[in-house]
This record gives structure tokens, C-alpha cells and sequence, in this order.
């Protein structure tokens, strides 16, 4: 038992030996190829200050060499877990849309031509969009920061409808243009203002507050803009959140009790651009 015992001892020895022979030799034959790669003369280390910038090709390679002898062979990256985005995963659901009520569901030919309407609105948007990026825009038109959520739900929707402030009747009719009780419409000098790395941040905190509330007109306005705005090929998260969008509409259009409701239009439509121009046909629409 001690002889066997003594022989793994030596030959966990004998590897590890080997081993740092091993990476000294590759160490050794990196050295020997230095020279050969970036050739440069013998200096004089009195003449040559490391510490001074190169005066000359020569000196440069020399910095270079002396710096890439100095590094370790392995080195270990400091990552700091606060900034990591809070969110790696993507979870594409694969899940379909409801299917819609008898009656309730767009004929094809009203999804192909919403799709062209749409085409003609995003070439339109990317016309246009390095004018009005350049646009100032007015004092009252302040854009939350990117991780405000709830900023850009009330800059979006308005606080009436963020905060389910029910109008009188003579405000119904006449509410006037006051954008921070009924949100700022999505003008195009303020969606061309915004990368698509926001116009995803938006269309997420949209969409998660759709999937709690109901469909309203200036939700309506937005998503289309967004949409409008979305480049394609899609990014992982962007293609969740429109298929998450599509079935979120299809769940309040199955709800829905008659063919003559207001959101009826905008839900089909919603469904029809996720599914047609973004191709995401397994949610499309049926005849």
C-alpha cells in the first residue's frame, strides 16, 4: 500500500514539474519569436527612458516589447455586479394569440393593406428623422431619463390615465392641450430623438402596463410609433415584447363584447403589424 501510495505521490510530482517546464518552454519560445516578428536593434538602456514617449518607430517597438513582457500570462477581469443590466435572460414565449370571436378577426386584404400603410410610415419616419433630430423642442417637452418608467408611462398616457383620474363631463369635451394631465402625442421631433435602445426601454414599460390596465387612444398612438421607429432585424428583447404586445391584444380583443367597439381596430391592428411586417406569423390573423 506505501509503494503504491509513493508512486502517485511521484508521479503527481513528475506532472507538475512537466507542467511548469511546459509553460516555461512556450514562455521561453514567445520570447524567441519576439525578435523575429518585430525585429528592432539592441539599445542602450542609458539612452533609452521607457518613461519618455517614443521618439522614433524604433523606440516604439522597444515599448512595446518591454510593456508586452511585463504582462501575466493570465489575468482576471474586476466586474462589478451593479452594473450588469438587471435583466440578461430573454424568455421568448413561443405561445400563439387567441384566437379572435366569430366576426372579430380582419379580413387579409385589410391586414395587407395596413401593412403598406406601415412600410410607407416607417420610410416616411426614416426620411425625416435626421431633421427633426436636430429640432429643439419646446420648454414644456421634457423627456424622462431612460429607467424612469414611471416618467415616460405619465409622459406618454398623461397623468389622468396613469393615475385613473376620472374627467368631468365638460372636460370629455373640451380637454384642452394640457399634455401632463392627458400626455405628449408622439410627435416625430420627439420619437426621432430616441435610440433604440429607449424606443425598447419605452415599448417595455408600455407593454408591462398595458398587460394591467386596459387599451386607450394615446397607448394606441404611441405603440404605433414605437413600432414605427423599431429597426429591424429585431434584437432578442424587441421580438419578445412585440409577441408579448400581439397576445396581450388578442386576450383584451377576446374579451371584447361587440363588433362596434373603438378598440376593436386598433387591437387588430396591433396584432397585424407584430405579425405581418415583423413577421410573426404564427400570430397572425386566420381567415
Amino acid at each position: 500500500m506505501k509503494n503504491v501510495q509513493h508512486r502517485r505521490v511521484s508521479v503527481d510530482l513528475f506532472l507538475m514539474v512537466a507542467h511548469r517546464k511546459q509553460s516555461r518552454d512556450m514562455k521561453s519560445d514567445v520570447e524567441e519569436l519576439m525578435p523575429r516578428l518585430l525585429p528592432v536593434e539592441s539599445y542602450d538602456t542609458e539612452e533609452y527612458n521607457s518613461n519618455e514617449p517614443p521618439r522614433n518607430p524604433q523606440e516604439y517597438l522597444r515599448q512595446v516589447q518591454r510593456e508586452a513582457s511585463l504582462c501575466p500570462d493570465v489575468v482576471v477581469a474586476q466586474i462589478d455586479p451593479k452594473k450588469l443590466k438587471k435583466k440578461q435572460s430573454v424568455n421568448a414565449s413561443i405561445t400563439g394569440c387567441l384566437a379572435a370571436p366569430q366576426g372579430f378577426s380582419p379580413s387579409l386584404k385589410w391586414q395587407q393593406q395596413q401593412v403598406s400603410k406601415f412600410s410607407e410610415v416607417r420610410q416616411s419616419v426614416n426620411k425625416h428623422r435626421q431633421h427633426w433630430k436636430s429640432q429643439f423642442l419646446d420648454d414644456n417637452v421634457v423627456m424622462p431619463k431612460v429607467e424612469d418608467e414611471d416618467g415616460w408611462k405619465r409622459f406618454c398616457l398623461g397623468e389622468n390615465v396613469c393615475l385613473d383620474i376620472q374627467l368631468k363631463e365638460e372636460d370629455k369635451v373640451n380637454p384642452g392641450l394640457d399634455y401632463i394631465k392627458t400626455g405628449f402625442p408622439p410627435f416625430l421631433s420627439i420619437v426621432s430623438k430616441l435610440n433604440q435602445s429607449t424606443i425598447s426601454a419605452v415599448l417595455e414599460y408600455l407593454i408591462n402596463w398595458f398587460e394591467e390596465r386596459d387599451f386607450v387612444p394615446q397607448l394606441g398612438r404611441w405603440l404605433y410609433a414605437l413600432l414605427a421607429c423599431l429597426e429591424k432585424p429585431l434584437l432578442p428583447e424587441a421580438h419578445s415584447l412585440i409577441r408579448q404586445l400581439a397576445r396581450r391584444c388578442s386576450a383584451v380583443r377576446a374579451n371584447l363584447e361587440s363588433k362596434d367597439d373603438d378598440r376593436l381596430s386598433a387591437l387588430n391592428l396591433m396584432i397585424c403589424i407584430v405579425a405581418r411586417y415583423f413577421e410573426q406569423n404564427d400570430l397572425a390573423d386566420k381567415e
